[in-house]
């Protein structure tokens, strides 16, 4: 049987966290009795910075619940840090970690098929989402946008696949070896390369609390994906200066036609302008990716573990 590790997040979670310890427990339980996962299975519990008594809550719970450890970030570091931050910890005490969210939208239920497919060979197992009924309208066709936005610029994700996933220690370890300080896990783990599957599921609505990623977070996030995993916005932007070239030719022709002078100039002017500033945002935007990965810093470092 697997030692099977649930890696989970949690950033100002107080709300919701005793349930979801609480269904977590009965999860695994279940799992262990069924032959899925061995005694030693954890859930990690990883509080990345929290303002509220999140904390408090996990170090309750690992003294109360054998099934309960956590790990304290000494400061919030952002989801893709602190799930890092929570594998790579599992990794020395697992054969499998399975990712997952602490607001139980991920259904648990699917839990034993992740399991399964890891007991077959499997390295990496995907959750992927059936629908996105749960979304709004605006949350559903952006997100559905990005996906396909990711694949036109040649990057490896798996459609709607967030971080609900199962990675064996092997792949752990492989995870390992990427460095990178800016970090979107989603386009990482498919480069690994190992055998892989997927599971479908349905998600729920959130139990309790607000959303992490409020619209400006999501815009940063994807943001981060897009710079991370393709230069294509540079080929772009190349592109683009060709055909304001041609665009610019074609108005000053026209302009010496119809003695439009003035007019023409302004247009050009403005139009030029703004065009010059967009393209400059995103060269900075992949200077400064540059700059956060030459200096090389920590992505994470842990305060506090609770075995």
């Amino acid at each position: 049987m697997p030692t099977v590790y649930f890696v989970i997040p949690c950033y100002n979670e107080e709300e919701v966290l005793p349930e979801t310890v609480r269904r977590l427990t009965e999860k695994i339980n279940g799992m262990i009795a069924s032959g899925r996962a061995d005694r030693k299975s954890r859930m990690l519990l990883v509080d990345d910075g929290s303002r509220d008594k999140t904390w408090e809550l996990i170090s309750r719970f690992s003294e109360e619940n054998e099934l309960v450890s956590g790990i304290k970030l000494a400061h919030n570091r952002g989801h893709q840090n602190a799930l890092l931050a929570g594998l790579m910890t599992a990794k020395e005490s697992c054969d499998c970690a399975i990712s997952l969210d602490a607001d139980l939208q991920d259904d648990i239920e699917v839990l034993d098929q992740f399991v399964d497919k890891f007991m077959e060979g499997c390295d990496v197992v995907y959750g992927v989402r059936n629908k996105r009924e749960t979304d709004t309208f605006f949350k559903r066709t952006t997100a559905l946008g990005f996906y396909k936005f990711m694949a036109a610029l040649g990057v490896d994700v798996v459609y709607n696949h967030a971080d609900y996933r199962l990675m064996s220690r092997r792949a752990l370890e492989a995870l390992s070896e990427y460095k990178e300080t800016n970090l979107f896990l989603r386009g990482i783990v498919p480069l690994i390369g190992y055998r892989s599957d997927y599971v479908y599921y349905d998600r729920h609505e959130r139990f309790a609390g607000e959303s992490k990623y409020p619209l400006k977070k999501m815009i940063a996030f994807a943001w981060d994906g897009i710079t991370s995993f393709s230069v294509k916005p540079l080929r772009m932007i190349a592109g683009l200066g060709a055909v304001l070239c041609l665009v610019s030719l074609i108005g000053v022709i026209r302009a010496l036609v119809v003695r439009s002078f003035i007019t023409a100039g302004f247009c050009g002017v403005w139009f030029l302008g703004g065009v010059q500033l967009l393209c400059l945002g995103v060269v900075g935007g992949y200077i400064g990716k540059i700059y956060g990965e030459v200096k090389a810093r920590p992505r994470f470092k842990i305060e506090e573990y609770k075995k």
